[in-house]
């Protein structure tokens, strides 16, 4: 039993998160329902009067035979490099310890932790590496002029450690599940996308199609390209793209003229999609809540119903 007066126990009270602190991201446990689960506690050993109910570490050292520990820890990984692809948009590298494992499933968001002038803040982002990658893990990040996370993301140097917490979230692919992926984005909604594309071109008994069609504003705001134009080399695989403020095709390489619309995403160009489908297609969506809707509502005119389709 311990002695700790009532001014005591006060120190010891959890603290409710903030809002910015939560990432918004539908991730389970949220840091509220975390803090929920530590108030419950703190309660029952203030009821006790038995302070060793509330021993055990919040943060969790990071042990080599681990996965990414679970999802109520934040480990720390460090920035290994760092490569812009667009004026506002980087690949960061985090080097992962050798026997350390993240065992991702494909589409899993990691949430990241930031401070900015005293203010914790956290968001999520979808590693873009194969799923089965040793070593690093790779996230596309794109920054906002008036971002929270973006203000404390401008401040990495190589070298600098970063707190991250568990995966949640994913789609359940299995190979040959599906006929005809259909894969729609939006910038950077493109990250979920990559890591199931990869897993379909290293298994040489995986047929299933993919066609992924990325919208973004022009040709260099493409993120990933010399990826995507990788992949789209296997048998099974297409990209189309839709760019709303290119001017000409003729400002595009020839390889991509073919394969771009100019605008904007719409029900026809999703119908003549829909159709070329050499099987029964699925369609994952990902961007923002705008996009997801407008796409979802154009597939159904096209014929899909929502057991049809997945919304990362």
């Amino acid at each position: 039993m311990d002695e700790c007066d009532d001014e005591d126990w006060l120190l010891l009270k959890p603290k409710e998160p903030l809002p910015s602190q939560c990432c918004a991201s539908g991730c389970k446990p949220c840091v509220f329902d975390i803090y929920e689960r530590e108030l419950e506690k703190w309660n029952r050993a203030r009821a006790k009067r038995d302070i060793d109910l509330l021993t055990g570490k919040r943060e969790a050292p990071m042990k080599s035979d681990d996965a990414l520990l679970n999802p109520e820890c934040f480990s720390a990984f460090q920035l290994e490099s760092l490569k812009k692809l667009t004026e506002a948009a980087s690949l960061y590298r985090f080097r992962v310890p050798k026997g350390v494992h993240l065992k991702l499933s494909f589409g899993q968001h990691l949430v990241l932790r930031g401070k900015v002038d005293g203010l914790e803040v956290q968001r999520a982002y979808t590693p873009v590496n194969r799923v089965n990658t040793e070593g690093y893990f790779e996230v596309l990040i794109k920054l906002y002029e008036d971002g929270l996370m973006s203000q404390y993301i401008k401040t990495w140097k190589v070298g600098d450690v970063i707190d991250w917490r568990r995966p949640f979230g994913g789609f359940p692919y299995k190979p040959n599940k599906y006929g005809h992926l259909l894969m729609f984005v939006s910038g950077t909604g493109i990250a979920p996308m990559l890591s199931i594309i990869q897993s379909i071109t290293d298994n040489e008994e995986d047929e299933t199609f993919v066609t992924l069609t990325g919208c973004f504003r022009t040709y260099e705001d493409i993120y990933m390209k010399s990826l995507l134009q990788e992949q789209s080399l296997y048998w099974n695989v297409k990209t189309f793209y839709v760019l709303s403020k290119e001017e000409t095709l003729e400002n595009l390489p020839w390889s991509y003229r073919e394969k771009t619309h100019l605008g904007r995403l719409n029900l026809e160009v999703i119908k003549t999609l829909v159709n070329s489908c050499r099987k029964a297609p699925f369609a994952l969506i990902c961007g923002s809540v705008t996009f997801n809707q407008d796409v979802l509502n154009y597939l159904r005119s096209a014929g899909l119903d929502e057991d049809s389709c997945f919304m990362f």
